[in-house]
């Protein structure tokens, strides 16, 4: 079965079952109660790369079908948003977030969010998302639609469960925190929520240059890395 869409659509849906059947359901509460908080995040961590690995592996492996044949303007969608989407992923591993593991109590100091936080308060999540998005207009086949769009389901609706779960979980103190930050990237900017000459200054040039050198470093050896030139083609 290796091979063809039909190895590719079970490893999809086995990364996205084992995500959200779990996570987003009671099966983590009483998997947590069973074996604890840490063997959980053990087990559930192999797992998850398990299942990318497998989804990277089919997609490699899956033959191409085109559904559109890309036009050269469809190629300036990654080549866009790719560097936002490297500052939100340098931005949210670098900065403190109540949504990330192990971080919940920061709302409970009452701070608001700063730096990254106040373009949206899953960076990372969007980061994942907006990489997956723009990456599926330039290519236009069955597999890549499978693969990107797999991964921007998880990342761009696991962004709005992670905000439910926190709505349940951290009451008033959560209510608070998304008054002051949006999930969708600028919305809160552009509602007057937040200021975005503080979100450059708290941001900084250290971030701002690493994610600019990550994108360069991406698109000179995305050839190489991908068999792909990420540049539209003459």
């Amino acid at each position: 079965m290796t091979g063809n869409f039909g190895w590719l659509a079970l490893a999809a849906a086995f990364l996205l079952a084992s995500h959200f059947g779990v996570s987003s359901t009671g099966l983590r509460a009483a998997l947590v109660r069973r074996i604890g908080e840490r063997a959980y995040t053990g087990v559930y961590s192999i797992v998850a790369l398990g299942a990318i690995v497998w989804l990277a592996r089919a997609y490699a492996a899956a033959p191409y079908e085109p559904v559109w044949f890309p036009s050269a303007w469809m190629w300036f969608f990654p080549l866009v948003l790719m560097p936002l989407a490297f500052l939100l992923l340098v931005g949210g591993v670098s900065t403190p977030n109540p949504t990330a593991v192990g971080q919940g109590a920061l709302l409970e100091k009452e701070l608001g969010p700063r730096g990254v936080l106040r373009i949206t308060r899953n960076p990372v999540m969007w980061a994942i998302g907006l990489w997956a998005v723009s990456h599926m207009i330039p290519n236009g086949d069955w597999a890549s639609l499978l693969f990107f769009g797999t991964l921007a389901v998880l990342a761009l609706l696991g962004s709005a469960l992670i905000d439910s779960k926190n709505a349940v979980r951290k009451g008033l103190a959560w209510e608070r925190w998304t008054e002051l930050s949006s999930n969708v990237p600028f919305a809160a900017i552009v509602q007057g929520r937040q200021n975005l000459a503080a979100t450059v200054r708290e941001i900084g040039w250290i971030r701002l240059v690493v994610a600019l050198a990550l994108y360069a470093g991406l698109l000179h050896g995305h050839a190489w890395l991908f068999g792909v030139s990420p540049l539209p083609p003459v």
